[in-house]
């Protein structure tokens, strides 16, 4: 049990009270400076700025393709759904057949995509960092 008797005491502030304690039936004695509220309240520094949060980057803008007749000869598509990581051709670049054009990554495989059949790139309708479907088209030959 613990109780506590004032003996003494002052007003004001830095002045001393006198409080006799009693704990598990002992007797203490004690004298406790009384402080201003602004005292003994600790000082802080102030807290670091907040770091911006995670901001995504901004993905390449996109081509929509429109399906239509087409000879499939002509184009290159994408065999699985994954991301483009590189594109080796550019508008009006002569490929051979079987030449890596196109490099996707899928299920954390890299993948490198050949050109069907020989000719010159008509365009080019992905960018690194764009997303591709399976079957979606991603360059036309000429």
């Amino acid at each position: 049990m613990f109780r506590a008797d004032t003996i003494y005491a002052c007003s004001g502030e830095g002045e001393m009270l006198r409080l006799r304690i009693k704990i598990d039936g002992k007797t203490y004695e004690a004298d406790v400076e009384i402080l201003d509220s602004q005292e003994s309240a600790p000082e802080y520094p102030p807290y670091p700025p907040a770091l911006p949060m995670f901001v995504p980057a901004t993905l390449p803008e996109r081509r929509i393709h429109v399906e239509s007749d087409r000879d499939e000869g002509k184009e290159c598509r994408s065999p699985v759904t994954g991301i483009v990581m590189k594109v080796n051709v550019v508008e009006g670049q002569e490929v051979k057949p079987d030449e890596v054009v196109v490099v996707l990554e899928s299920m954390k495989m890299e993948m490198q995509i050949s050109a069907p059949a020989g000719g010159v790139v008509k365009s080019v309708l992905v960018s690194p960092g764009a997303s591709v479907k399976v079957n979606e088209v991603m360059l036309e030959f000429a």
